[in-house]
């Protein structure tokens, strides 16, 4: 079968640069950037500081690294953090909020990927010799796990204020924040005011092939920077990836609201065959959950028979696969695997 039959819906971190985005990136003006002298690299930095309303940002290799920067320039050993049990951080980096920063992971349950300023409240330790210290809270937006599930600025900054009143740090995971933008209208700027610091992404969604970056005060980026060379994060002529984030912001960021309804397209697809379910009130962004315990088949078995055919997806769960749709899907690609999915399942 040949590359330009196959349908990806693994991820949209699955995307190629096109052409144009080759182009920006062997046009890019470069240095060495742990000098501090790359000049694409800045800017990049700089423009999305002042997207999110923060004095700086740090451009990162990765989503993980971005996060875990966060967590070792701020805590202690024996510090706490609270994050929602499905949570990135917990679930896909490696144990690194313990392995690298000494943090116990706290989780508190949700619904959609998003608990309340009251679980948090409540779930801060006393004060006294026998309890870790409840130091950091961290929030996800576009929750992965919970289908592209978007917060609210209302529930953030009530989250926030709790924070605040107990002197907590309010860290965001927006891998995808760029999907919550898109689909609310709500701008990054207010997503990110309640929180101290963020992480956001430019392979997820935007298209870029690499590289995300992490946002605070000046100090913290500061010192943060520190934190990224001892990760092994110092980069050189990297500006010829960060070329590519600059051409996905200019190009690809208002383009979401298509991946958006795609997987729209698809979830109303799915939904339709016989022993498949997706709770189409939980389709917010581009990120569809399919519950296929109705076939009596295994999620392995399904993800077999379907890439068989052309069609890729990833298993999420005991009984859930997940299809994520963007910039490299086509709304007609999304009504092909529609039926690639009935001819295979349909009785």
């Amino acid at each position: 079968m040949k590359n330009q039959d196959i349908i990806d819906l693994r991820s949209d971190t699955v995307t190629a640069p096109d052409a144009a985005m080759r182009r920006a990136m062997a046009e890019a003006p470069v240095g060495d950037d742990v000098f501090g002298d790359d000049p694409t690299v800045n800017r990049l930095q700089d423009r999305i500081a002042e997207l999110f309303g923060k004095e700086a940002a740090l451009f990162t290799p990765s989503g993980t690294m971005a996060n875990q920067i966060v967590f070792k320039t701020i805590a202690r050993p024996g510090w706490e953090i609270l994050c929602e049990r499905e949570c990135h951080i917990a679930n896909y980096e490696v144990a690194g909020p313990a392995a690298h920063s000494g943090l116990l992971v706290s989780f508190l349950d949700s619904e959609r990927g998003f608990f309340s300023a009251q679980q948090v409240f409540d779930a801060i330790r006393p004060k006294n010799e026998h309890c870790p210290l409840t130091k950091i809270v961290e929030l996800e937006n576009t929750h992965n796990r919970h289908g592209g599930s978007v917060c609210s600025p209302e529930e953030i900054a009530e989250i926030g204020e709790v924070c605040r009143d107990n002197d907590l740090h309010f860290h965001l995971d927006g891998a995808r924040i760029w999907n919550a933008h898109i689909a609310s209208g709500v701008s990054l700027a207010e997503y990110a005011k309640p929180f101290d610091t963020l992480a956001v992404c430019l392979s997820k969604g935007m298209g870029a092939p690499l590289g995300s970056l992490t946002l605070g005060t000046r100090d913290f980026i500061h010192e943060a920077h520190r934190i990224r060379k001892m990760f092994g994060g110092g980069m050189r002529q990297v500006g010829i990836v960060a070329a590519a984030g600059l051409y996905a912001l200019d190009n690809n960021l208002s383009r979401l609201a298509d991946d958006h309804s795609n997987a729209r397209i698809l979830a109303e697809g799915l939904n339709s065959v016989d022993g498949i379910v997706v709770e189409l009130e939980r389709v917010e962004t581009n990120i569809v959950l399919a519950d296929i315990a109705g076939l009596g088949i295994t999620p392995e078995t399904f993800v077999k028979k379907i890439s068989e055919r052309g069609l890729l997806c990833v298993q999420f769960g005991k009984t859930t696969v997940r299809f994520v749709t963007h910039l490299d899907v086509s709304e007609a690609q999304c009504i092909k695997a529609v039926e690639l999915v009935k001819d295979c399942f349909s009785t």
